[in-house]
């Protein structure tokens, strides 16, 4: 059962403000009909300023009215359509300076373990620039000789979905590339049949 929020303060308003008897007041609320009793006598909840729940939404005035007639029927929370939306970054993310040694060391084991990714995607998932991707790539970073492979998943640096996602795509467009060059040696093929 949801609850609403700030369940005692939302007690206090409506043995304040409805007919309500302390069992449905109880029961909306999650609290113990004896608390709900105490709250009523002014020996619970002294100091808590009343919670409206008609203007947080939680209740209509209806339902209210409904409960009110009728001591048997359970006060019923109104349904909220919320979608949680998860934001994506965007941009380059602030990397702690303790960890910014992980970034060079994230980078070797990308290129080691997965060298068909671009610079760009690598430069997206471990958020740096294309320089360093390049340097390390090549060898002839200026600290190569402190640069060990080290997971980026591990490192905290990106998360395990987004790396699966760029390895699958750099997967599609290899086999694109191969595709392509096929298709170009079977032109050739045809063009030229002597050879």
């Amino acid at each position: 059962m949801n609850l609403p929020l700030m369940p005692k303060a939302t007690a206090v308003w409506l043995i304040e403000n409805t007919t309500l008897t302390f069992k449905q007041i109880a029961d909306f609320s999650g609290l113990h009909e004896l608390e709900i009793k105490g709250i009523a006598d002014g020996d619970v909840a002294i100091g808590i300023k009343a919670y409206n729940p008609i203007l947080s939404n939680q209740l209509t005035r209806e339902e209210i009215q409904l409960s009110s007639e009728d001591p048997s029927r359970p006060l019923v929370m109104k349904k909220k359509n919320m979608d949680i939306e998860v934001k994506k970054m965007v941009g380059t993310k602030y990397t702690p300076i303790a960890k910014r040694e992980d970034r060079p060391n994230a980078i070797a084991w990308l290129t080691k373990n997965y060298p068909h990714l671009a610079d760009s995607q690598i430069c997206r998932l471990v958020g740096t620039t294309k320089n360093t991707v390049v340097g390390i790539r090549t060898r002839k970073y200026w600290n190569m000789s402190n640069v060990s492979p080290k997971d980026p998943v591990a490192a905290n640096l990106c998360t395990q979905t987004d790396l699966v996602a760029a390895i699958e795509k750099a997967k599609r467009k290899q086999e694109r590339i191969e595709k392509e060059k096929k298709k170009e040696k079977e032109k050739a093929k045809q063009a030229n049949p002597s050879e």
